[in-house]
């Protein structure tokens, strides 16, 4: 079986070119994926290169931004290519299939950029876990109680 699933925050914006006979869209993005275990002069995180075809490239030229973090699944791909100067090179990236936001629009934005203005009027408390206050009076709509 070939399945990576991993989860990281892009390094830059996706690289989209199209191509082929139907134009077909091709996005490029490296994924920084922080290691569970750090250990002294070791870098903190790997850099996934992932690749993604038709659709689905469409879809990250239009939301995928530097920074934002997104979780990732799919195949591990290699090959290789003899360069300019006739030096055989080795690659390895990951075929996307599946690929999502892993964190809310305004936490993205946060990250990219600082603080954020909400236009859409403010935002419940958060209790400083993650999560935010419920209301008072809207207990009895909950599906979990």
């Amino acid at each position: 079986m070939n399945k990576w699933i991993g989860m990281g925050r892009l390094t830059r914006n996706p690289e989209v070119r199209y191509g082929g006979a139907n134009n077909t869209a091709v996005a490029r993005y490296t994924l920084a994926v922080e290691r569970r275990f750090k250990r002294e002069n070791e870098p903190t995180a790997d850099f996934i290169n992932c690749l993604t075809f038709g659709k689905s490239a469409e879809f990250v030229e239009k939301y995928f931004r530097q920074g934002m973090r997104i979780t990732v699944c799919g195949r591990i791909q290699t090959g290789s290519y003899t360069n300019k100067d006739g030096v055989k090179v080795y690659t390895t990236e990951v075929v996307v299939e599946e690929q999502e936001f892993a964190e809310s629009k305004n936490a993205s934005q946060q990250n990219q950029s600082g603080p954020v203005q909400s236009q859409s009027g403010p935002v419940p408390a958060s209790s400083g876990d993650g999560f935010m206050n419920i209301p008072d009076g809207i207990d009895e709509k909950l599906p979990f109680n």
